[in-house]
């Protein structure tokens, strides 16, 4: 059983700049495979802006993806965990917070993300939901 969240994280930062645009972290969604990417400024993480932020907070709205920033509909200051917490600790962190995903950062760094599909994948592989975060992804049209 995985004790640390650096055994179970997807390492590697799919990020955009503050001001990117929301087409700009929809298509990085979309090449990287991912629900989320990270908002930061240089190294330093500002903020999280997921598939159902862009959609929610802006598209829903009426507002441009084109001319409306990333930072603009991000969650700022977003949960983090360290590569050096335990994984129960990341688990309690999304329990409490009701989210999916947290950053992993050290030294103010991101370095990745770990996502319940992970936990998943790593504590109980015969699940649904792993089942479910190790499907190749549906990309035809619905």
């Amino acid at each position: 059983m995985a004790q640390l969240v650096r055994e179970v994280m997807t390492a590697g930062v799919a990020a955009v700049r503050p001001d990117a645009s929301l087409v700009e972290a929809a298509m990085l969604m979309r090449d990287q495979d991912v629900g989320d990417v990270l908002v930061a400024d240089g190294d330093l993480l500002v903020g999280v802006v997921t598939d159902r932020d862009i959609t929610l907070r802006a598209v829903a709205e009426g507002a441009d993806p084109l001319t409306v920033s990333a930072q603009t509909v991000c969650t700022p200051d977003p949960v983090c965990v360290s590569p050096d917490d335990r994984v129960s600790t990341a688990v309690e962190l999304m329990r409490r917070h009701a989210v999916r995903r947290l950053p992993v950062v050290e030294d103010g760094r991101p370095l990745g993300v770990v996502s319940l599909g992970d936990v998943a994948i790593a504590e109980d592989p015969g699940s649904a939901l792993a089942d479910i975060s190790r499907a190749e992804p549906n990309t035809e049209p619905a």
